[in-house]
């Protein structure tokens, strides 16, 4: 039964999930127990320096992922998503492998941080394609009536791999000594990790390629490439960044920052900000797929501008008002409303950023939009609040870069073409190759495959 003609399966999904959810399973591991690879390959003359160098390493993946991106998307374009999700998927396994078994410092001194970079970098480079080529997989294969259902599961996957990664690094840093955790507990975490690959492997292994690729694939046309697509496609290219920037900016600062804020700026327990911050992002994990559902019905572009209207408006008041006096009460009400807005944001957005580009450039447009956002305002946005409390004195100025990224995600959603009840996908080709009006006026026939797939 192949997907050419029913609904996706369950495979399907966790197959276009699976790589994802590695990926942030791995961020998780990696920065939670930062203070310990920085002890053991990273050596220097103070904690901070080692913790630096180490949180650096971290970070040199962001750069990567523009790169990957776009080399990766490229491939998924002409080889297609399946042979491009088993690619990327290998290359996440062996560098999850080359950190889980690498000796430290003390065994094989200067080789030993070199192969942690190493491994940031090939993870960094994979990870940049895998967004892009597994949602274009997952909405391709998607049912018309449910490619927004279908994509919130990336996202889904996203925040269980978080809960999954805090899990696991919490139980191992609890229950074993500073010395066992030093020897061969950091280990565990990624270990874990390295066996979801194989499985991810075998899965995407074992699917067939979607029916808009083939389309697009069989069809005669000029060989794409990324000068092409930027050519015919530099609006749809900026809208997708814009309103990825908007997402990933809400997600680093309300999320990945807020505890450091509650407990710095706010003085609050860290346990309580910790606590605030898991009823918050199961909040939003639990909504997104509600919200992509939805966004079938209604329509997505509706949704991703009132999110982000909603992220412009009430940041600073919310924010304001648990600055005014801090509370765990204060913390978490904020924290949940925020989060409400995220996963209206984020339930919808797989979908209506695929449904931008025909399926020949869809990965590589995806990918280049995407990654260079990410890399750009979420990679250093912890950087960047850092920066606004210290020069404006502002203790609550973080909430001025989640306003800019909202409000430009917000102006960049105005951009995005409505294809909520496109029936076919393949028809996001055609609407561009179709003329308007003949050279005297009439209207140019259209394909009728075309005409068949607007609802």
């Amino acid at each position: 039964m192949s997907s050419h003609d029913t609904a996706p399966r369950a495979k399907q999904i966790i197959a276009a999930v699976i790589g994802n959810a590695l990926e942030w399973y791995d961020f998780i591991v990696f920065g939670f127990l930062a203070v310990v690879i920085s002890r053991l390959f990273f050596p220097a003359d103070s904690e901070y320096s080692s913790l630096l160098m180490a949180t650096a390493t971290f970070g040199v993946g962001f750069f990567m992922r523009p790169v990957g991106g776009i080399l990766l998307g490229i491939y998924a374009d002409r080889k297609g998503r399946k042979a491009a999700l088993q690619l990327i998927i290998a290359m996440m396994t062996v560098s999850i492998a080359l950190i889980a078994f690498a000796p430290p410092y003390a065994a094989i001194g200067l080789a030993a941080p070199l192969l942690i970079v190493l491994a940031r970098l090939l993870q960094g480079f994979a990870t940049g394609g895998e967004f892009a080529s597994a949602t274009a997989f997952l909405i391709e294969s998607a049912p018309p009536n449910k490619r927004g259902l279908y994509g919130s599961w990336q996202m889904f996957g996203q925040g269980l791999a978080v809960f999954a990664g805090a899990g696991v690094t919490a139980l191992v840093t609890r229950n074993l000594s500073p010395e066992a955790l030093d020897a061969w507990g950091w280990r565990v975490p990624f270990m874990i990790g390295l066996l979801i690959g194989p499985v991810g492997l075998w899965i995407r292994r074992h699917l067939e390629e979607t029916e808009a690729f083939l389309e697009a694939h069989e069809a005669p046309a000029e060989k794409q490439s990324l000068a092409r697509m930027l050519k015919n496609h530099l609006r749809e290219v900026f809208a997708v960044m814009g309103v990825t920037v908007g997402g990933t900016v809400g997600f680093y600062v309300i999320l990945v920052y807020m505890p450091t804020f509650a407990t710095k700026q706010l003085g609050m327990a860290l346990s309580d900000a910790f606590t605030a911050q898991v009823i918050a992002v199961a909040l939003m994990t639990l909504l997104m797929p509600v919200f992509g559902a939805l966004s079938d019905r209604i329509g997505r572009k509706i949704l991703v501008i009132l999110a982000l209207a909603g992220l412009l408006v009430a940041s600073y008041p919310l924010l304001s008002w648990v600055h005014a006096a801090p509370s765990f009460e204060r913390l978490v009400t904020m924290q949940a409303v925020l989060c409400i807005l995220l996963a209206t944001f984020f339930g919808p957005i797989s979908a209506v950023m695929a449904e931008q580009f025909p399926a020949g450039v869809r990965s590589t447009g995806l990918a280049l939009a995407y990654n260079v956002a990410v890399m750009v305002f979420g990679g250093f946005a912890q950087f960047i609040v850092t920066w606004l409390i210290q020069n404006t004195g502002v203790v609550i100025a973080p909430v001025f870069y989640v306003m800019f990224a909202a409000a430009l995600g917000f102006v960049s959603a105005l951009f995005l073409t409505d294809r909520t009840h496109v029936a076919h996908l393949a028809a996001v080709d055609e609407e561009a190759a179709v003329p308007q009006a003949g050279p005297r006026g009439e209207k140019a026939a259209i394909h009728p495959r075309a005409a068949a797939s607007h609802t």
